[in-house]
């Protein structure tokens, strides 16, 4: 049986369920290659191709795909690809594919509106998966790039509570990555070694870290001990 004569059967039945892909990219090389490989999976067909945004709008309010997969080539970046696309399918669910592995091409991407991001080399299995969890609602990311994006909000979490830091936790801060005890910092900073002692609690809380070594890794990256206190 044809996948075009399973989708007519999906529709008139209901006995099958197929999970409906829009292929959007300017290579129709690379196009067919998706078609291929995503039509010879069980489940899914592939309901049309799209050039770009003014197709894809013409093909999506025609046959009303479940995900439409972006074929991302190099120029322009993902989330301008995404942004087209939005604008002319608002509402789609989207899925980038591409050789763009920045993080920050990842973020601008979800950003604009995308469910998944997966690099141009992924194994037909996980075009498949991120086609899949997309379709069902979720959110897929690769796993490096997502392994990544966790570990960048992370940091840019921490450089926020560093900024909302008083002045008197960033002075202990300074003191603490240079290595002074809390007895030293009381001393130094004419406070009680209690008030030295809650200080040090609440940077730890605010930048989410337990140990000195973090405390010191925050101050790198914020390049806070270029010409701290001696």
């Amino acid at each position: 049986m044809t996948r075009a004569r399973q989708l007519a059967e999906a529709s008139t039945t209901g006995q099958l369920s197929l999970i409906k892909v829009l292929i959007a990219g300017p290579s129709s090389g690379r196009r067919g290659q998706l078609r291929r490989t995503i039509d010879a999976e069980p489940g899914f067909v592939v309901v049309g191709e799209a050039r770009d945004p003014k197709e894809t709008l013409a093909v999506t309010l025609a046959a009303r795909p479940d995900v439409i997969l972006i074929n991302n080539p190099p120029g322009p970046s993902a989330r301008e690809s995404v942004n087209a696309v939005l604008a002319a399918s608002p509402g789609a669910r989207v899925v980038v594919m591409t050789i763009d592995t920045e993080v920050q091409s990842v973020r601008g991407a979800l950003d604009a509106g995308s469910a998944g991001y997966i690099l141009e080399d992924a194994r037909p299995r996980e075009l498949v998966t991120a086609l899949r969890e997309v379709a069902e609602g979720a959110r897929y990311i690769d796993p490096t790039l997502g392994a990544a994006l966790i570990a960048l909000d992370a940091a840019e979490q921490r450089r926020a509570a560093g900024e909302a830091l008083s002045p008197r936790e960033d002075e202990v801060l300074r003191l603490l990555v240079l290595g002074h005890t809390n007895r030293e910092i009381a001393q130094l900073l004419s406070i009680s070694v209690r008030t030295a002692e809650s200080h040090r609690s609440h940077i730890m809380r605010k930048l989410g870290v337990s140990t000195r070594a973090e405390l010191v890794r925050y101050s790198l990256e914020r390049g806070m001990l270029g010409g701290g206190e001696e």
